[in-house]
């Protein structure tokens, strides 16, 4: 892969990408800090990188997963700090994003509830705008699987929604 086309990636899929791990984390800085992880592997990888194996999209995704794993593994520690720094520091939020915040939080909760796999595929069809397909080259299963993560993860996430 050569600098003009790592450029042309860069400039087609880093919004949509950081759309999608926003959509997975929940929180917009970690999900910029991943998308710079996944470019700088992105590129250090460039010329292993086999457009016969997987399209430029699924490499670049996959490498993006794969970070995201490495964050979540790495992140406990924090966690566990800024739990009780939110235990000692209530947040104060104005009225005008109240309604907001608690949509999100649903929501959060809504996917949280999900099994990771599902999860993953929700999070990858709707917030990356990944086909089926894609979902599935990412996820590394059948189509029919990733199918069935998307089709399992809807529904369940609208029978929480509903209580």
């Amino acid at each position: 892969m050569r600098t003009e086309d790592f450029e042309r990636l860069f400039e087609e899929h880093a919004g949509p990408l950081l759309g999608f791990l926003v959509y997975r984390t929940g929180d917009r800085v970690q999900a910029e800090d991943i998308v710079a992880a996944t470019f700088e592997k992105a590129l250090l990888a460039r010329r292993r990188f086999d457009r016969r194996r997987a399209s430029e999209k699924t490499w670049l995704y996959t490498i993006a997963l794969n970070c995201l794993r490495d964050e979540v593994r790495h992140a406990h520690a924090g966690a566990r700090a800024d739990a009780r720094l939110r235990a000692t520091v209530p947040p104060s939020p104005s009225d005008a994003w109240a309604a907001e915040i608690a949509d999100r939080d649903e929501l959060s909760a809504a996917m949280a509830s999900l099994a990771p796999e599902e999860r993953e595929a929700i999070a990858l069809r709707y917030g990356a705008d990944l086909t089926v397909r894609e979902v599935a080259r990412v996820a590394g299963v059948a189509e029919t699987t990733a199918q069935g993560r998307v089709y399992r993860g809807l529904r369940k996430l609208r029978e929480y929604l509903d209580e």
